[in-house]
């Protein structure tokens, strides 16, 4: 890989947002290479193969993180680069639930402190690998970009799950913001 950018230049890049996220779906900036960042599964943030330590500093990246098509870059309005993420850029590591049943909000915790709450904007989706047939549990966190809900978090949803018809098939599923999202067949 080619290393165009210094991370420190990258980092004197963003944009001090008053309010919100930096706009990094507006931005049509040149692709200016890949760097040697990674993002891990468990959503562990390497470059060069070291973790990087500083939580403050991988929460900013993760500000400026877009995708397009199945390739994820870091983008500021002057440079774009390409980044490796091995699953999902995000992890959702807790969950608060708040009331029971259709009334029922389930607010997560990302890995970098970003608090989504489940709903038709933020859907809930359950991949289920063909090999192993264990579930791949994914909440939308913005635009096309989604975090990987945690195993103990999954559990969880689990523990929440009411059975519901659907299209005559018996449904697991949960609740939030009145929205019903399947988390797999009911067990005969």
């Amino acid at each position: 890989m080619s290393e165009p950018v210094d991370v420190s230049n990258l980092l004197a890049q963003i944009p001090k947002a008053d309010k919100g996220l930096p706009p990094v779906h507006l931005w049509d900036t040149a692709f200016c290479g890949d760097i040697d960042m990674r993002i891990a599964r468990d959503g562990t943030w390497y470059y060069m193969g070291t973790p990087i330590g500083r939580k403050p500093m991988v929460k900013l990246f993760s500000t400026i993180i877009r995708r397009d098509g199945d390739d994820y870059f870091l983008i500021t309005p002057v440079e774009k680069v390409g980044i490796t993420v091995d699953d999902a850029p995000f992890v959702a590591v807790t969950l608060e639930v708040e009331g029971q049943g259709e009334q029922q909000v389930l607010r997560f915790t990302t890995n970098v402190d970003e608090l989504i709450t489940a709903d038709k904007e933020h859907p809930l989706r359950i991949e289920i690998d063909p090999k192993t047939q264990e579930p791949a549990p994914y909440l939308l966190v913005r635009r096309n970009l989604e975090a990987l809900i945690h195993r103990n978090v999954f559990y969880q949803l689990v523990e929440l799950a009411e059975s519901r018809t659907l299209n005559g098939q018996n449904w697991l599923g949960v609740w939030s913001s009145g929205e019903f999202f399947v988390i797999g067949p009911e067990p005969d």
